[in-house]
């Protein structure tokens, strides 16, 4: 069939999906997915739950759209109020958009302006880490370390500066504990700092756990600690990516939580809304919001949806339905059940290099060799085999190559909605081993 959309993949057929029920998707031949990624960690709480779609009739028995300009919304008020209610120590504002991308380009903007608010214009300077990834707009993509989605835009992006990622599995040195690695990495912030210039660095923005550029990547202990202590000797603001690992993907309502710091300014989006709508936010800091109330009193930054009252009020009931149904408890409960068992069925396998994450957030990297952790070479394509090979047994999967350094590497990643019960586990795991094994035969 042929279609007027410009697909990602030009020579590629894609399925028509037709109908959607907790973790399940149904094409239009027929065939049934179980949805093990929630499409790119994206489905909190599945497909079509009664309590957003309950929430979304309501609110277009009310009012549809109006720009932030001239109204708010009692939808937008109610989830802005949720939201700072269960934010991190400070936060006292939100600003809501439509998705990851514009959050962080938000973020961006609202470092440098409240740099500018307080007089200190000569902060300009961004820096992130390799194997990072943050947006596909080109503010979010100049801050992304993500190589094969930079490779063609470069010469559209502002210079923004790299350090080092916290990816024990591959760059902790032999003979060094993880909370030295965690250390020395953190430490090559201060270093960057001091190379740029203190007065001239705005900000450092890092994922709490890498999303799908590394997999599923936590930091080390003491990491974040280290880092906050280096952001405030330095006056640098400290912004945290939480558009896939937040909004309870791994186990806390903000991942942050597990690290004992809090940022200046945070990104969410995904299981915000969890899918049913395009929506994201920015979690802000009483810090940054006084700043600007002190100055200017204007926010210089919009965009024509944000707010959206329709998206809100979706929003809004994910949020009350996570506590609700007590899902962050299910999210500890089905994650560790699904690490137990991946460790159990594919740990031992000889192309299995690490199978890491936390809570609903997993990832598998494959390797051509375990002793050396050598990668397969690229042109073999291992997480595509693997992604094909779940695809063909009805099982949908994340998977990424450029694992290592933008180039080298293959991992999957697992991210099933928070509703997933046990026996559904059970059945990922089934189908993914069927899938690795015959697309790594050992």
């Amino acid at each position: 069939m042929t279609s007027a959309i410009l697909r990602r993949q030009l020579d590629r057929a894609y399925p028509v999906a037709v109908g959607g029920h907790g973790i399940y998707i149904r094409d239009s031949g027929g065939k049934r997915y179980l949805d093990a990624c929630g499409g790119a960690a994206v489905s909190s709480l599945g497909h079509n739950h009664p309590a957003v779609i309950a929430a979304m009739r309501a609110q277009l028995g009310r009012v549809d759209y109006v720009h932030s300009s001239f109204f708010s919304s009692t939808a937008a008020e109610d989830l802005a109020d949720d939201l700072v209610r269960h934010a991190p120590i400070g936060v006292s504002h939100v600003t809501l958009v439509s998705g990851g991308s514009e959050a962080a380009e938000t973020a961006l903007k609202l470092a440098r302006q409240a740099a500018v608010e307080r007089g200190d214009s000569r902060r300009i300077n961004v820096i992130s880490r390799r194997q990072s990834y943050h947006g596909n707009t080109l503010g979010a993509l100049a801050v992304s370390g993500n190589v094969p989605r930079r490779r063609l835009y470069g010469p559209l992006l502002f210079g923004a500066h790299f350090t080092e990622p916290c990816f024990e599995y591959r760059f902790r040195r032999s003979g060094e504990t993880s909370e030295d690695y965690g250390l020395r990495v953190a430490n090559a912030l201060e270093q960057k700092i001091l190379e740029l210039g203190p007065d001239t660095v705005l900000a450092f923005i890092a994922e709490t756990v890498v999303g799908a550029t590394s997999g599923a990547t936590p930091p080390v202990k003491g990491y974040f600690r280290r880092i906050r202590e280096i952001c405030d000797r330095y006056g640098c603001l400290l912004i945290l990516d939480e558009v896939m690992c937040g909004m309870g993907r791994t186990g806390t309502l903000h991942a942050c939580a597990q690290e004992g710091v809090a940022p200046d300014l945070m990104t969410v989006a995904k299981g915000l809304g969890s899918g049913v709508v395009p929506i994201g936010a920015v979690f802000v800091h009483k810090a940054i919001h006084d700043a600007i109330a002190a100055g200017s009193k204007t926010y210089f930054h919009g965009f024509t949806y944000m707010a959206h009252p329709l998206c809100c009020a979706a929003a809004l009931a994910v949020q009350e339905t996570l506590r609700k149904e007590d899902l962050l408890g299910n999210v500890q409960a089905r994650g560790g059940q699904l690490r137990r068992l991946l460790d159990e069925r594919l740990g031992e396998h000889p192309n299995v290099g690490d199978i890491r994450g936390r809570g609903l957030l997993l990832a598998i990297e494959f390797v051509s060799d375990r002793l050396d952790k050598t990668p397969f070479a690229p042109d073999q394509k291992v997480f595509r085999r693997v992604s094909d090979a779940a695809l063909d047994h009805g099982l949908m999967i994340y998977g990424m190559g450029g694992t290592v350094d933008g180039y080298m590497g293959d991992h999957i990643l697992l991210a099933p909605p928070y509703i997933v019960r046990s026996t559904e586990i059970e059945e990922i795991v089934d189908r993914l081993e069927v899938a690795v094994r015959s697309a790594i035969p050992s």
